[in-house]
């Protein structure tokens, strides 16, 4: 009777904790990354199983012998804010920092996350974001994982190095030629008249000033053109008040199936704007040339179609001031500027454990590793089984309300139920003192 007094009494203790466990997941419907906990119960036994047939042991009741995490995906809610970091899949943010005076790293999937006055991703605890910084060449990153810090300054501007074209010329134009059909020689004053087609592209001195860049095409007959590039002459160096200076030509060939077939560059485009570093070198990328190895299909064309450009880009910009984030499905924190620029910054770390399971709880939506979980394996979001990272949304807490209400009056039952085994036995007892009188 007394053994039926301690198995009632280990049986309210683990429904009380149950019912706490319970309670803290409720507590935390609304907290962003949380992992909702369940508690597992283990029976005892009343003495050690080598001292007899363990089938013959009595019960001795129950313990609450673990409280597992459970790391299923919370739901994705959209925030607008660009600062705002989800995963979805696998894995976990990597933050540094102190907690409870350990520092180190620590891992969370809460990305709530703002830039401190210093230009560093913080969470709510001041604790740093961990990325692999971007470097040169562009598109790569650094080895080692660091604090991912946004520059606040203004970016530089870039000069104009490389300038792309892509258009038809149409075939079945003729060199230009006057009133009287009497062919017209190419002339940087008069260009529209004494060419074929053209397209106009900003282009960008040492200083980030912008300059209007005209390239004409002209037919020159058998398949063979030519291009001019000029600027306005007031803003060369020295100036030539109200000229077009022609800073760059050349000529190119094309097959008979319309493919660029030679390039030839007879003045390398130079430019000395005014002010500005002089000698300013624009490379025209036309695409490659059936003579070179390319499929000379890639750029410029010669095909029976009135002529027209599809595209064209420059690789110059003028400074920018900085004025926000963005991140990539991939964790790339791109910087956004006022002159349109994206520059990357760092690609975000994100950890892998071979068990979840094993990961020790800290305070405030983080994660300490142990030797359960094992070492962090570190890679870029959306790789290696890791997440992909959704910008401007979080993830929610995976508990369910309805699940941990059901959960929480079968506890409230069974802790009911364990009493009544105390207040048996008690009566009981009261019986066999009142055997003798």
């Amino acid at each position: 009777m007394l053994k039926a007094l301690n198995t009632g009494v280990s049986g309210m203790r683990a429904e009380g904790d149950a019912i706490g466990v319970i309670g803290d997941n409720i507590a935390n419907v609304n907290t962003v990354g949380f992992k909702k906990q369940r508690s597992i119960f283990q029976d005892m036994l009343g003495r050690s199983i080598t001292q007899g047939n363990s089938a013959m042991l009595p019960g001795s009741g129950v313990t609450l012998g673990k409280v597992q995490n459970m790391f299923e995906q919370g739901t994705l809610s959209s925030t607008g804010v660009s600062t705002d970091l989800s995963l979805n899949g696998e894995g976990f943010f990597v933050v540094k920092g102190t907690v409870s005076g350990v520092t180190g790293d620590f891992y969370t999937r809460a990305g709530q996350f703002t830039v401190d006055n210093t230009g560093a991703l913080v969470n709510p605890g001041g604790m740093k974001l961990q990325g692999y910084t971007a470097s040169n060449p562009p598109g790569t990153f650094a080895s080692a994982l660091s604090d991912v810090t946004i520059p606040l300054n203004a970016i530089p501007p870039k000069v104009t190095a490389n300038a792309t074209v892509v258009a038809n010329l149409d075939s079945s134009s003729t060199p230009p030629v006057d009133s009287l059909g009497i062919p017209l020689a190419w002339d940087p004053l008069n260009p529209s008249t004494t060419s074929n087609h053209s397209t106009s592209m900003t282009v960008y001195d040492s200083l980030g000033n912008a300059h209007s860049m005209d390239v004409y095409f002209r037919n020159a007959g058998s398949n063979a053109w030519e291009y001019h590039a000029i600027v306005s002459g007031d803003e060369v160096n020295p100036p030539q008040p109200g000229r077009n200076v022609e800073i760059g030509s050349g000529t190119m060939g094309f097959n008979t199936s319309g493919a660029l077939d030679t390039l030839t560059a007879g003045v390398p485009a130079t430019a000395n704007f005014l002010n500005a570093a002089p000698g300013q070198a624009i490379a025209f990328d036309f695409g490659s040339t059936v003579a070179g190895g390319g499929t000379g299909l890639d750029g410029l064309t010669q095909f029976a179609a009135k002529s027209n450009t599809q595209q064209q880009s420059q690789d110059g910009y003028a400074s920018g001031d900085f004025s926000g984030v963005t991140v990539t499905s991939q964790g790339v924190v791109e910087g956004i500027y006022t002159n349109g620029q994206k520059i990357p910054i760092s690609q975000l770390g994100i950890a892998k454990f071979t068990s979840n399971d094993g990961l020790s709880r800290a305070n405030a939506g983080l994660w300490m590793q142990t030797r359960e979980s094992g070492e962090p394996a570190l890679g870029s979001a959306n790789s290696g089984g890791r997440g992909a990272i959704s910008g401007g949304a979080l993830e929610s807490s995976n508990v369910d309300l309805a699940e941990e209400f059901v959960q929480l009056i079968t506890h409230q039952r069974a802790f009911a139920a364990n009493s009544r085994t105390i207040t048996t036995a008690d009566e009981m007892l009261q019986e066999t003192l009142q055997l003798k009188r």
